[in-house]
């Protein structure tokens, strides 16, 4: 394994990461949107207020970390994913930059009907958000996106693969929010609110299964070179991803919240994973591979230093914050 190697699988625990966590954090929004009407909704919008209101913008750290080392190691793939695929990165970005305000503004509303407002847009932009990145991993990973950075600004993104990996994001993170939200409101005490979330679960995981089962088939037909990994080195990983989403099912059934919340976590890690080993040692797959589009040894090892330096800065600040944001809060319900 060299320099480049290393570099993207570093890139790529990023990429893992975002899904999970900043996966949790969008799927919450998308359950804010399905929660009814201020009445019926109230407690769940409640309980999604305490879930990700301490780690809503610390999540985002992982998007910007998966960009940094992408432009920085890899510079030729960055200029190419970035200029072809325009178009889906902008409504990215405005929909994270509307998310968050929105989220923050409906706090501190002057009135029923402005909250309301916000609520809409940030329960809005938590779908539109996580939908174009699945388009976007989809356009790479059914090799749409040229070296050259030259791809049609529409049609790059809008094949078979991107279709089914925007909805399948959706309904991804939407089911690892639900067991997060589940496991939340029991350590709470709020038990007949996880009861009803779990059940939101339950049936959102089986959705999900199911889109995943026609998104292999949209794989099949549409991103060759994918397929093919997924049948022989990024077997595994798809293999240990169903298993754990069952998993997950069963114990969301018995309400083990907190162990399907480790379980949906692993199906989540271990299919996002199953795709990066699957189109190795393609970065861009069908166009450049890691190597190819490696930057300057000195500049991999630069980075790598830096990385290093934020292993023992950063992780520990953040590993702590989720510490206190798990606590246990039903002293604060008391109040």
């Amino acid at each position: 394994m060299n320099l480049a190697d290393v570099a993207a699988m570093l890139m790529f625990l990023g990429v893992v990461a975002y899904a999970i966590l900043g996966g949790a954090d969008f799927g919450s929004g998308v359950w804010d949107l399905l929660a009814g009407d201020a009445r019926r909704g109230a407690h769940l919008r409640s309980q999604i207020d305490r879930s990700i209101g301490p780690v809503w913008e610390a999540n985002h750290v992982w998007l910007i970390y998966v960009l940094v080392f992408l432009w920085t190691a890899f510079p030729t793939a960055f200029g190419s994913i970035m200029t072809t695929l325009f178009v889906p990165w902008m409504l990215v970005g405005l929909g994270i930059v509307l998310r968050g305000g929105a989220f923050a503004f409906r706090k501190f509303s002057g009135s029923v009907r402005e909250a309301r407002l916000h609520g809409i847009v940030f329960a809005t932009s938590s779908v539109v958000t996580p939908f174009f990145l699945g388009m976007i991993a989809g356009a790479v990973a059914s090799g749409r996106v040229p070296a050259e950075g030259t791809g049609d600004l529409w049609r790059s993104w809008t094949g078979p693969t991107s279709w089914v990996g925007g909805v399948l994001a959706v309904l991804t993170v939407s089911f690892l929010a639900a067991t997060f939200l589940a496991a939340d409101a029991e350590r709470g005490g709020r038990r007949a609110l996880a009861d009803d979330i779990g059940g939101k679960a339950v049936w959102s995981g089986v959705v999900t299964g199911g889109a995943a089962l026609a998104a292999a088939i949209a794989i099949e037909v549409d991103a060759d070179t994918l397929a093919d990994g997924l049948h022989t080195s990024g077997l595994g990983f798809v293999v240990s991803s169903a298993v754990a989403g069952l998993a997950s099912l069963v114990l969301l059934r018995r309400r083990s919240w907190a162990l399907a919340r480790v379980t949906a976590v692993a199906a989540v890690a271990s299919i996002v994973v199953g795709w990066g080993v699957a189109q190795y040692p393609d970065l861009l797959v069908d166009e450049l591979t890691i190597d190819d589009a490696a930057g300057a040894r000195s500049t991999l090892v630069g980075l790598l230093i830096v990385f290093g330096v934020a292993v023992v800065t950063a992780v520990p600040a953040m590993l702590w914050l989720f510490a206190l944001v798990n606590r246990d809060d039903r002293q604060t319900d008391q109040h």
